[in-house]
């Protein structure tokens, strides 16, 4: 069997060079899930490595294939400097742990919500969940395991999540495309919603 995290792992440092820091979080019940963080000039991001170890399972699924399915990871990117930011490791390491945790498939488009800031005074708690493969490209594996897709991570204040859940993603991604948001800004305030 093939060692998936090892393979996301050296992907990773491809993509985006040598971690500068790692950090691990277990939770009761769930598999070990690391968040690496990585420096590029101005920009800090942070990436899972453990959740894509094994697939994702559809919740109405009887049992979970050990093989098939969906496998991601998370990638947050943030402008560093501004904000202590280095405190997302721990709500990056439950939103890994999503799929393990709530037996959920996470995809573009979907919202994560940690319920609490994600770093401290930060104004978002929630992210909305972009298409893999400008940053890091899908990870090929073996057949018939699915490629690891690494899943950009965009923060939502509060308001920007309640429109997302009535008017979409894709409208949402609109309008902060529209207004020039900046969203590495890990102190920006809500895009105009009216």
């Amino acid at each position: 069997m093939v060692d998936v995290l090892a393979l996301v792992e050296a992907r990773l440092r491809t993509a985006l060079g040598e971690p500068d820091a790692r950090a691990a979080v277990t939770f009761l019940g769930t598999e070990r899930i690391e968040v690496l963080r990585f420096a590029d000039g101005d920009i800090v991001r942070y990436a899972t490595l453990g959740m894509s170890a094994q697939p994702m399972t559809d919740p109405a699924a009887a049992l979970a294939d050990p093989v098939k399915g969906p496998r991601a990871e998370l990638v947050l990117s943030v402008r560093a400097g501004l904000a202590d930011t280095d405190q997302v490791l721990r709500p990056l390491a439950v939103l890994a742990s999503t799929p393990q945790v709530e037996g959920v498939i996470v995809a573009p488009g979907a919202s994560l919500d940690i319920g609490e800031p994600l770093w401290p005074g930060a104004p978002f708690s929630s992210v909305l969940v972009a298409e893999p493969g400008g940053l890091v490209e899908n990870l090929e594996l073996d057949d018939p395991m699915d490629p690891v897709r690494f899943l950009p991570l965009l923060p939502m204040t509060t308001n920007e999540a309640a429109w997302k859940r009535v008017r979409g993603a894709q409208e949402l991604e609109e309008r902060w495309l529209a207004n020039g948001t900046d969203l590495r800004d890990p102190l920006r305030g809500s895009v105009r919603l009216d």
